[in-house]
């Protein structure tokens, strides 16, 4: 019920909230909820699945739906760490822990089918990635500015510098993701594809973030295997 597990049998050693940025990608959502469960549970960790919906037929805004989830997410519990996940991705390796790294955030999607088991640019930022909350405030978490333009990756990797942290990657042997493509329209561009910057990070990420968030939250229900968040 709403997307909670705890291994049964034993004490969980990590507690992860799993986050996703969501807009009406029916056949996505049921192909990851179909995998992603045994997968967290085989690593016996406490786990819920979070899903952010955003409202209205606007700009889909990414980082921030993310920023509510983490706001959100840590009023249920204190969460070791908070798994940002794209709805299109499948892990394909058992041993790609949905932990956190201890001192820096860590890049999980290190090899994407898609690129032919690469990063589709070096300083990839994007797919799953895993943050403690501490390593989340410490860079004023996403940007709340990127509307459907995709180029939230890049600042949120310029943030991490900025805040004086390093990016970890997962070993692109364990790190390896399927990207599932429905070819469904969406107004979103292409994630994959390094965008131009239109953002001065150096300048915005004290400014813009977790500290400037704001939001409507509408409803929170839970579903049989996700929790759900909407908000305008």
């Amino acid at each position: 019920s709403g997307g909670h597990y705890r291994p049964p049998h034993c004490f969980p050693r990590y507690k992860s909230a799993i986050l996703v940025a969501y807009r009406n990608q029916e056949k996505y959502l049921r192909h990851l909820l179909y995998y992603i469960h045994p997968f967290l549970q085989r690593q016996q960790l406490s786990y819920t699945i979070y899903l952010i919906q955003q409202v209205g037929t606007g700009s889909f805004n990414r980082a921030k739906l993310l920023n509510v989830g983490v706001r959100e997410a840590m009023k249920d519990e204190e969460w070791d760490c908070l798994v940002l996940h794209d709805i299109d991705l499948v892990p394909e390796n058992d041993y790609n822990l949905y932990i956190c790294d201890e001192y820096y955030p860590k890049h999980m999607a290190s090899a994407l089918d898609k690129f032919q088991y690469t990063l589709p640019y070096k300083s990839f930022f994007g797919g799953v990635s895993a943050l403690t909350p501490e390593h989340y405030m410490k860079m004023n978490g996403f940007p709340n500015t990127y509307w459907g333009d995709g180029g939230e990756n890049d600042d949120i990797a310029t943030r991490i510098h900025l805040a004086g942290m390093k990016i970890v990657r997962t070993s692109p042997l364990l790190g390896r993701y399927r990207v599932m493509d429905y070819n469904e329209e969406t107004e979103i561009q292409d994630p994959w594809r390094r965008p131009p910057s239109q953002h001065n990070t150096r300048k915005t990420w004290k400014a813009d973030g977790m500290n400037t968030l704001q939001f409507r939250l509408l409803s929170r229900t839970k579903h049989p295997l996700y929790t759900k968040i909407t908000v305008d």
